[in-house]
């Protein structure tokens, strides 16, 4: 067992962890960052799979996400605009597939008036939301004490306008049931993104993507720290007090003044404090879960939809996979099609045999994008349930009444321990650009503490 002492220890390298990390260096501070896999980069991940580059993790770049778009272009990095040229497709209760183009679904006129006067009203509210401090707002605790449905339902008994409306952060952002999460936390979601309209329009919140793919921002960052990123080692232990920390992983202790927790708050439970941390801190963390989608994958040998003149952008709050597009990785001459099977669905066809939970996806796309998309040249599921050291997608969020009660104390520093994740981000929520904000955050309050 190896024994390090620096300034500064980082647990996580992710993109808050080593954003923090080079922060830290630059400023003239020692680090080292403990990983608990064998690679950097945390929920952004691409791999090359049956000869097919997949970001089997996060890949998207909207036109918000400044602290992201700084990142990238420091790196020398190229981004690419989503392929989106064409009819989008909607299908209805009615299992029809219709064809539209720009962000209205082809539903009736009277639906099309529903979801049109409700986006507004969230608009506004949205717009009251600072999203690093949601629980401030006057009316935080009654829209935390009621669910994204039943809000949904009491403005409207539309049901395709509602199940529009609700997937937007229920199946497709915050992927849990729509009745397991508040107004409030729905809200904060589309404050992140700047508004609610901006979370439901595909073209500004899956704008572009890197070039090679987006692990390659950590894996850059990683780099930049050389030797200071171990991989491969769980933190066991964390001991801290007034003189500092003490992290024990499998291979290497660290000895540092301060200690950086860049992983999801669901895995802070993993690591035993010494002492154990305050009874806010476990009684907050009870209240965090993950949701859970799958991000699946498939591979053709062109990009044939495009010869049907669709865009690839696809939605249906009725289909198994509720939403879909274009993925195709730039220059490739395959086409890719990326698909989003989300809680409950995601849980529901985990039953199934790894045969069947295929067939049946496919047949999903196929709705939208005729037979020939039941038969990809490479499949693969991403599902980051199973991933020991991140135990669901995309993101953390709070139960009923737990964003009211909690939020405020979400970032706040333990003694010596400092905090950093897409988790707790504010703008860029649940997004690497939220992971690069936090980064930068708790570099900061640590040089000023340590300057102090």
């Amino acid at each position: 067992m190896s024994e390090l002492t620096r300034d500064v220890v980082i647990i996580g390298a992710g993109a808050a962890g080593l954003t923090a990390a080079n922060e830290l260096k630059k400023a003239g501070l020692s680090v080292a960052v403990l990983e608990a896999r064998d690679r950097a980069g945390g929920r952004l991940w691409t791999d090359t799979i049956d000869g097919a580059m997949l970001e089997i993790g996060g890949q998207w770049v909207s036109p918000d996400q400044e602290a992201l778009i700084e990142t990238i272009a420091d790196l020398g990095l190229e981004t690419y605009s989503r392929y989106r040229e064409g009819d989008s497709v909607y299908v209805g209760p009615d299992g029809v597939t219709k064809r539209f183009t720009g962000d209205v679904f082809p539903v009736s006129p009277e639906t099309e008036k529903v979801i049109a006067e409700i986006t507004e009203r969230l608009d506004a509210m949205v717009a009251e939301i600072d999203p690093d401090r949601p629980w401030a707002h006057e009316k935080a605790a009654e829209w935390d004490s009621i669910s994204w449905d039943a809000w949904l339902r009491s403005q409207t008994d539309d049901d395709e306008a509602v199940r529009n409306l609700a997937f937007a952060t229920g199946s497709a952002m915050l992927t849990k049931p729509t009745h397991s999460f508040s107004l409030l936390q729905s809200l904060l979601m589309a404050a992140s993104a700047g508004s609610y309209s901006h979370l439901v329009d595909a073209d500004f919140i899956l704008d572009k993507r890197v070039v090679g793919g987006l692990q390659q921002v950590p894996l850059h960052l990683a780099e930049r720290l050389g030797d200071d990123v171990l991989l491969g080692q769980p933190v066991r232990t964390l001991e801290w007090g007034d003189s500092g920390v003490t992290a024990v992983a499998d291979g290497v202790t660290v000895r540092a003044r301060f200690a950086i927790l860049a992983l999801a708050p669901v895995l802070y439970n993993r690591i035993s404090f010494v002492p154990p941390l305050p009874r806010r801190q476990h009684q907050m963390h009870q209240h965090i879960s993950m949701g859970f989608v799958i991000k699946v994958h498939a591979v053709y040998d062109r990009p044939f939809w495009r010869e049907q003149g669709l865009s690839g952008t696809a939605f249906s709050p009725y289909e198994l996979s509720h939403e879909a597009y274009d993925n195709t990785n730039h220059g490739d001459e395959r086409g890719t099609l990326v698909g989003f099977v989300s809680d409950q669905h995601a849980d529901d066809v985990f039953r199934l045999s790894a045969e069947e939970r295929k067939e049946r996806i496919l047949e999903s796309l196929s709705h939208y994008y005729g037979p020939e998309a039941k038969n990809p040249i490479v499949y693969y599921e991403s599902d980051w349930g199973s991933e020991e050291w991140t135990r669901g997608a995309y993101a953390a969020s709070f139960d009923l009444g737990g964003l009211s009660r909690y939020g405020e104390f979400l970032r706040e520093p333990i003694g010596p321990i400092h905090l950093a994740c897409s988790d707790l981000a504010g703008a860029g929520y649940q997004h690497v650009d939220g992971a690069i904000r936090m980064g930068r955050l708790a570099a900061q309050n640590i040089l000023e503490e340590a300057r102090a």
